[in-house]
């Protein structure tokens, strides 16, 4: 299940009519102190507030209704002085009219300025709708929840991506990271997933699935040729983790891409930080391709996996400190993945003040009972053509 990031998390804010009775008061206030006060002190130029603070909230239709009752007011308070007439107050009221007047013009342009940025995060979210589905509540032996938080508000979709494949026995399963953030990385993001939705079909073994991601990547940088004020193709690359799943084993198998390893949550609080052998990033242009390893780890019933992008464990409070992401995950591990990944997006939110500085992606595995009986032993050692692997875990807490 897709948990989708539209805000910082905070409460709604106070109605439009609740906020609207600010400037009504201020209005009211300033005449009734202006009538009360001595004839040498006139207030009445304050009452142009009214409308500036109606412009912050309000189209440019109600703030200019507040000037207009602004206007009334000032005449009102120099008609109860008898000096309706006077230069001075004429001078005055011309004024407030000219300023409310500027006011509305502003109002006019923040609400168009206002649609035209709902209509891009409208698009920016079927975008995300479209490239990264969300993910099913249960996929095979496994239920799984996801969560995205965009860097940037007005596209709300980034270089971090994510997709679930099922095969015949297994469930392959792919995080991302493309370099960069924002509309820039959404051409790269679409090129893997597709590539990884496709090839996952095409390829029994992890390690070859790796190695045509890798040609889709190299394929798209040899075509598209960055804009010159962007960074150099040499410097375009993704990181990437793949997981496959079997069904009938209690094993995951994975290969990382220099992707950071996944987090295993156990019952009691128990958090595992694993131990990869990790290649070069997809996209690198190494000349030599180094050879990828396949981790194999025993991944139990009740037991959850923890995949993420660097967004979240390079996320800063005000104090310049990183979240800490293991010992926060460490508080709910008894959670199922949704609630899992409700309480980490809370609480990383609040780590930041509301606001991400790169793009972030999690996902929450968790095997579920099955009735076929297959169990590994805690030690296990891959087929000799993908060489010895082992079930190294390193424990955080």
């Amino acid at each position: 299940m897709g948990i989708w990031n539209r805000s910082a998390g905070f409460g709604p804010g106070p109605s439009k009519h609740v906020l609207l009775a600010i400037p009504v008061l201020l209005v009211v206030v300033i005449t009734v102190i202006d009538i009360v006060a001595p004839a040498d002190i006139h207030l009445g130029p304050l009452l142009v507030i009214a409308p500036a603070i109606t412009a912050s909230f309000a189209g440019p239709r109600l703030t200019g209704a507040i000037g207009v009752l602004a206007l009334a007011a000032e005449a009102g308070i120099a008609l109860h002085d008898g000096i309706l007439f006077s230069r001075n107050v004429v001078v005055q009221m011309v004024a407030l009219a000219v300023l409310s007047l500027l006011i509305v013009g502003y109002s006019v342009v923040r609400e168009r300025r206002g649609r035209q940025l709902a209509q891009v995060r409208s698009v920016a979210e079927a975008a995300q709708h479209v490239l990264l589905w969300p993910l099913p509540s249960g996929i095979g032996p496994l239920r799984t929840a996801s969560v995205y938080l965009a860097a940037e508000d007005e596209a709300e979709i980034g270089g971090d991506l994510y997709a679930v494949t099922r095969t015949d026995d297994a469930t392959r399963v792919l995080i991302g990271d493309v370099r960069g953030k924002g509309l820039a990385a959404i051409g790269e993001a679409a090129l893997l997933l597709g590539a990884f939705r496709e090839a996952s079909h095409q390829h029994a073994d992890l390690t070859a699935l790796t190695d045509a991601l890798e040609q889709s990547v190299g394929r798209y940088h040899g075509e598209f040729t960055p804009p010159e004020d962007e960074a150099g193709a040499e410097e375009r690359f993704v990181t990437a983790l793949l997981l496959e799943i079997p069904d009938d084993a209690t094993i995951v198998r994975m290969t990382s891409c220099g992707h950071p390893a996944p987090l295993l949550l156990s019952p009691e609080h128990s958090v595992t930080a694993l131990r990869l052998h990790p290649a070069p990033p997809l996209g690198v242009g190494v000349l030599v391709p180094s050879p990828r390893t396949l981790d194999v780890f025993t991944f139990e019933v009740g037991e959850t996996l923890l995949l993420y992008t660097d967004g979240v464990i390079e996320a800063r409070n005000q104090g310049g400190d990183f979240y800490p992401f293991a010992e926060r995950a460490a508080q709910w591990t008894e959670c199922g993945p949704e609630p899992l990944l409700r309480h980490i997006r809370r609480d990383l939110l609040a780590h930041v003040g509301g606001r991400l500085g790169d793009d972030a992606a999690l996902i929450a595995l968790r095997r579920a009972p099955t009735h076929s009986g297959h169990h590994l032993a805690r030690l296990i050692h891959a087929e000799p053509s993908r060489g010895w692997v082992r079930d190294s875990r390193e424990r955080s807490f």
